[in-house]
């Protein structure tokens, strides 16, 4: 792979008899196996009232995988920021930091992450409220680390997030949008653009946001993910067998023709790696985040164990 490689993880149910109880410990071990085969970062999704995904909180899981690793960094991919208060957010995330410091990522979502009944039943705002919502928790990020002060003109101004600390997560928009990546780019921080959520080409997303991008305190260069879902397996014919395994969703909408671009990434390892490494060409991305496919366990390990390995020891 030219760029780094990090992996997303939505904590599916195993399809060998598995609960959501085990899929949420099953995430830990895959984070560990992340480390070991040296993927750069390891995040984790918020989903709710799915029975087959796990993660309907990305901190308690994250905090946990503070306990187990020691250089991979880990982050949300993404907390969904319409449904919480910036303040706490910010306090969560600055006592994960706490936790591991320079290791912490947080990556936000403007949508809900739920269908619109549990968006009620969790209190969740509209994704209208996002630019808003971003500014404060930002400011309360930017001020508990001692980067800048809290705006003085805020009427929250005498509120501070805790705990302090010297450092900050570093900061990401999960985008699923052109409109999403260009906002990343005019706050300057991080984007990675879900093409399994958009089900969609990542190059045009990329694009818009490096230029969009304006440098902040965040970062000085523009920093743009893809994040694509990938199965490998020892051989293709396996490969095309876990694949049946796997929960299908819904056709995608634009018919046909979206559904022959969003179709899994899947084979054995060089056929696997060639395709993201064709992805990356493509799509000019300075980092790409493979989303841990499989339908147990072990094939997901496996699937990431073949992914990372080098053409020459294969």
């Amino acid at each position: 792979m030219t760029v780094p490689l990090s992996v997303l993880d939505l904590s599916p149910v195993s399809m060998d008899g598995g609960t959501q109880a085990e899929g949420v410990r099953n995430t830990i071990e895959v984070a560990k196996a992340a480390e070991r085969l040296g993927y750069k970062r390891f995040w984790v999704a918020e989903h709710h009232s799915i029975e087959h995904l796990s993660s309907a909180s990305p901190e308690v899981l994250i905090a946990a995988m503070t306990q187990v690793t020691s250089r991979i960094r880990l982050g949300s991919g993404g907390v969904m920021l319409p449904n919480y208060s910036p303040l706490k957010v910010a306090e969560v995330f600055m006592e994960l930091e706490a936790l591991a410091p320079g290791r912490i990522d947080l990556g936000l979502g403007r949508a809900l992450g739920a269908d619109a009944m549990t968006g009620r039943a969790l209190g969740s705002r509209s994704s209208d409220v996002f630019p808003q919502f971003f500014s404060l928790l930002s400011a309360w990020l930017l001020d508990s680390s001692g980067v800048e002060p809290f705006p003085m003109e805020s009427a929250f101004a005498q509120v501070k997030a805790s705990p302090r600390g010297p450092s900050h997560p570093d900061l990401f928009l999960l985008c699923s949008s052109l409109d999403s990546a260009r906002f990343a780019g005019m706050v300057g921080v991080g984007m990675v653009f879900a093409e399994f959520i958009a089900r969609a080409d990542g190059a045009p997303a990329v694009a818009a946001y490096r230029e969009a991008f304006q440098p902040s305190v965040y970062r000085s260069q523009p920093m743009a993910g893809i994040a694509t879902i990938a199965l490998a397996a020892d051989t293709v014919e396996e490969a095309e067998r876990l694949a049946a395994m796997v929960p299908r969703r819904p056709p995608a909408p634009g018919g046909e023709a979206a559904e022959r671009f969003v179709r899994r990434i899947r084979g054995d390892g060089p056929l696997v790696r060639a395709y993201l490494d064709a992805k990356i060409s493509h799509t000019g991305a300075d980092e790409l985040f493979v989303m841990s496919a499989g339908p147990t366990l072990e094939t997901r390990i496996r699937s990431l164990e073949l992914i990372a390995e080098k053409p020459d020891s294969a």
